[in-house]
């Protein structure tokens, strides 16, 4: 486990994952006390196949991605996980070991718990234990959408689509994304991706320089994607209704926590 770093411990922050806002007041507390604050940087690997999961991740800014490795080495994304989830949704079926790779594209940060803490909780709590059975079935119902998109979509509509989850979850128009991320992600070889890439820059979309992506026409970009994006965000809302709160909360109990 990663000690690079140590904060506070009673950190007051704001809370974005729209899990944990559609908590009770009571339940949150209880959860945010018996969590602590992580960063996430770009490449972590916060979940290995085949691994005991340990801690839950409740995403607060930034996305992370599972992915699955056949024999020959490639790679393709299964799910992108940001604000509205927690990364290790599997644990929610009794899991106890992963089942995906899970790390790191656009860095942010995590509320972490520890994994026997939340099924503690949800055992005694009926309204938490159904949220967190109804985020499974939103989660499966995304990564049969996310097949459904790779095998019917074009690589245009499919790159709006990612950029606009990215843009969403970073919480900023500018974030870092490079081809081959982006490439690795739709499964697609890079100069394709480059391509594409290029026709949305060309038509004003995005600007990418430096590894960066800088969104300048995000209705544009709505426009260009395709229905899979708009389905989401609609099922999304009436699942978790997006919330904002300008209150700071109170993470964690213990005297220091690490900075992942």
């Amino acid at each position: 486990m990663p000690t690079a770093s140590i904060i506070p411990v009673h950190t007051r922050l704001g809370i974005n994952n729209r899990l944990l806002l559609a908590l009770s007041p009571a339940t949150l507390d209880r959860l945010l006390k018996a969590s602590e604050p992580v960063a996430l940087s770009k490449g972590e690997h916060i979940e290995t196949a085949g691994q005991p999961i340990t801690h839950i991740h409740f995403i607060n800014r930034g996305l992370v991605c599972a992915t699955k490795a056949v024999r020959d080495g490639r790679v393709v994304e299964i799910a992108a996980i940001g604000i509205e989830g927690i990364a290790e949704f599997v644990t929610l079926l009794g899991m106890d070991r992963s089942l995906v790779d899970t790390a790191v594209r656009i860095p942010g940060m995590a509320i972490r718990i520890r994994r026997e803490v939340l099924m503690h909780e949800m055992e005694g709590d009926r309204p938490l234990r159904e949220l967190m059975q109804a985020y499974v079935r939103f989660g499966l119902k995304e990564v049969a959408r996310h097949v459904a998109c790779i095998r019917l979509h074009h690589l245009d509509q499919r790159c709006c689509r990612w950029l606009l989850i990215a843009h969403d979850h970073a919480l900023s128009d500018d974030f870092p994304l490079t081809h081959e991320d982006l490439a690795m992600m739709l499964g697609y070889q890079r100069a394709g991706v480059s391509i594409a890439m290029a026709s949305l820059v060309k038509a004003g979309l995005i600007e990418h320089k430096r590894g960066r992506v800088i969104i300048t026409d995000r209705p544009g970009l709505e426009a260009a994607s395709c229905e899979c994006y708009r389905e989401m965000q609609t099922e999304l809302d009436e699942f978790l209704p997006a919330k904002k709160s300008a209150q700071l909360f109170e993470v964690g109990q213990n005297t220091k926590v690490r900075r992942r």
